[in-house]
């Protein structure tokens, strides 16, 4: 995991001893990004919800990470959800970019993937949208709490869900499990 945190620290040393040529310099620089996740991932995973669970495909992109939520409570208990988070290079001025992978039946998340979580966009109308103070544990438990705390049935992304959970819980309920059977184990 932290192979890139070992890359930085050699880099490091490496800088007092500047006899290198100016092209080899250029292939030894760290983005910003990447300095502020390597410590932003070592926060993260000591301090993820017990319902989550991070995977980095490639240990030397931190900045492309997988998220698996298992709500333990709610609609969505029992189910596994995937999101995929991409952090692009203005990172940390803009947000990642967060889909989930998982077909789902929810007032926040489309069945496509698309996130309706105001700390994701840029520019929020309420003010709890992006903020360079943010970091990615924010986002992870912000996508956690959309099976719970943060689930919102008043200002949804998916009005249909929403509308389901208005004119017959018990039958929103149900579509929730057959989702979850059919695309969340």
């Amino acid at each position: 995991m932290l192979t890139l945190a070992s890359k930085l620290k050699r880099e490091d040393g490496l800088k007092g001893s500047r006899t290198s040529a100016a092209a080899s310099d250029s292939t030894r620089r760290v983005s910003v990004r990447d300095r502020l996740l390597v410590k932003e991932v070592a926060e993260l995973e000591a301090n993820l919800p017990c319902t989550c669970k991070v995977h980095f495909p490639d240990p030397n992109k931190l900045h492309c990470f997988q998220l698996t939520v298992t709500p333990d409570e709610g609609y969505y208990q029992g189910g596994k959800f995937q999101f995929e988070t991409e952090v692009p290079d203005a990172y940390n001025m803009v947000p990642p970019k967060v889909k989930c992978l998982t077909r789902i039946w929810h007032p926040n998340i489309t069945e496509t993937g698309e996130i309706c979580l105001s700390l994701l966009r840029e520019h929020s109308i309420d003010g709890t949208g992006w903020a360079p103070t943010r970091t990615l544990k924010d986002v992870v438990w912000g996508l956690n709490s959309l099976f719970t705390d943060l689930l919102n049935f008043d200002d949804p992304l998916n009005i249909e869900a929403a509308e389901h959970h208005l004119r017959d819980k018990e039958d929103f309920r149900n579509k929730v499990g057959d989702y979850i059977k059919h695309y969340a184990r």
